[in-house]
């Protein structure tokens, strides 16, 4: 037995001077740092609720180098923030699949001081779901819960399998009571947008909603399979519901392929949707099913 533990001791140990590699200590808040994660060459991913100000961020590498880093976006719905800096001959960490995991696995949450170098905790994933929607309506696919104890300089650093393999992004800011991963998925969905744009531009068609029951007469009369629809109480002036010729009083019934039942839906959509994209509708309108292309817009962001 003692051999046994000494040997899940020396593995455990070995994973987390893999995974520590490629987790920086990152310097972005006043006094206590958060841990990032060598994402590609020259860029770091590290969570957004370490991200504080955006000017005169440093970080530290494990071979103690110090470096200036840029922010380069940020989007707290999903606790993530790219930064870009040198990283010099430093190898990116690379992400393993979301397809194996699994509840009960064995997990570490490896991060970085600038004082103390590697830190880590050891826990099990005690949850791991579809697509969740955080507080702050970002969307986790998965979603991916951690039982372990995480330290404040840990959020941002890596959460890793017992042989250091890349689970995800350790995020203590998406749920009020849980320690999430934010996956593979996810970062990959998320991070090219804040490459490309410092942000990430959701889907928008400028409506207020409510939810309707269809009548089962209209239901046999139009041939409609769905109970339940979402009607528009009101349209924004010129944005893209109003500019598309959509009317207060239309039933949206279906975009593209998805029925849309509730508002839920159609939420999940737009998040999903390419900015600029056209969407066919399936409206109910005076008794009568229409289509009306709509173009999709940019939700507007707060501050701008």
């Amino acid at each position: 037995m003692a051999t046994e533990l000494q040997n899940l001791s020396n593995e455990l140990a070995g994973a987390v001077e893999r995974a520590a590699a490629g987790v920086v200590a990152v310097h972005a808040r006043p006094r206590i740092n958060s841990s990032g994660i060598v994402w590609r060459q020259n860029l770091i991913l590290t969570s957004s609720e370490g991200v504080r100000f955006e000017e005169g961020i440093k970080v530290v590498f494990a071979d103690g180098r110090r470096a200036e880093a840029r922010l380069r976006g940020t989007d707290p719905s999903t606790d993530l923030a790219l930064l870009e800096t040198d990283t010099g001959s430093i190898p990116p960490i690379e992400f393993a699949s979301d397809d194996h995991l699994k509840t009960g696995q064995l997990v570490l949450a490896v991060g970085r001081t600038a004082a103390t170098g590697p830190i880590a905790s050891f826990g099990i994933i005690s949850g791991v779901s579809g697509e969740w929607k955080s507080w702050r309506s970002g969307k986790l696919d998965p979603f991916v819960r951690l039982d372990l104890s995480v330290y404040p300089t840990s959020s941002g650093g890596a959460a890793v399998d017992s042989s250091g393999g890349l689970i995800g992004l350790v995020s203590s800011g998406l749920s009020r009571t849980s320690v999430l991963a934010v996956t593979r998925r996810t970062v990959d969905r998320v991070a090219q947008k804040l490459l490309d744009h410092g942000y990430v531009g959701r889907g928008f068609l400028g409506v207020a909603l409510q939810p309707v029951a269809l009548p089962r007469d209209l239901k046999e009369q139009l041939k409609l399979d769905q109970d339940t629809a979402i009607m528009l109480l009101g349209i924004e002036p010129n944005g893209p519901a109003a500019s598309a010729g959509l009317l207060m009083g239309d039933i949206l019934l279906q975009a593209g392929s998805s029925v849309i039942s509730d508002a839920e839906t159609l939420a999940t959509l737009l998040d999903h949707a390419t900015i600029g994209e056209s969407l066919n509708f399936r409206v109910l309108r005076a008794g009568t099913v229409q289509e009306v292309k709509v173009r999709i817009g940019e939700r507007p962001r707060k501050g701008k």
